[in-house]
């Protein structure tokens, strides 16, 4: 498999296994959040983007880094007292994963092929209520060597 595919599966994977608030739908295809039904939520949409390269050390050592998009799709019933705001389930949402995502940040590649992982940026899409959406952009920063997937 290619590098870019191992990152996206072992992400897709935590995420799959975090904590509470737990995605109920976590896909790489893309959906109309309109058609989904309340057990759906929260929702995520999960894509590779762009990708650098550029040569680590002389032997074909090489190293990339590759945006990973993470959209995030919330929902309230707008009910005040107990229930949260689509503010509050949102932010629990965007810190639950960027805890996930810390706690194992080498994408379990192996040691040729080490890898960190960081977030570097979170932007609040508008919604009209009682949705929430966010897009969380990771960086995995990786070693390969040239000629490999």
């Amino acid at each position: 498999m290619s590098n870019r595919e191992d990152i996206i599966n072992n992400i897709i994977e935590v995420l799959e296994d975090m904590d509470v608030p737990k995605p109920r739908l976590i896909t790489r295809e893309p959906f109309d959040v309109n058609k989904l039904s309340l057990q759906q939520f929260p929702a995520l949409l999960v894509t590779t983007g762009n990708e650098t390269r550029e040569d680590n050390s002389m032997g074909g050592n090489r190293r990339g880094v590759l945006e990973v998009t993470v959209r995030g799709f919330v929902r309230s019933d707008g009910r005040q007292g107990f229930v949260q705001s689509v503010d509050q389930k949102r932010n629990e949402l965007i810190e639950r994963i960027e805890e996930t995502l810390n706690t194992n940040r080498n994408r379990e590649l192996d040691a040729l092929r080490a890898a960190t992982t960081h977030v570097t940026s979170i932007d609040i899409v508008d919604r009209v209520a009682p949705l929430g959406e966010f897009a969380l952009i990771a960086e995995v920063h990786y070693s390969f060597t040239k000629g490999a997937v």
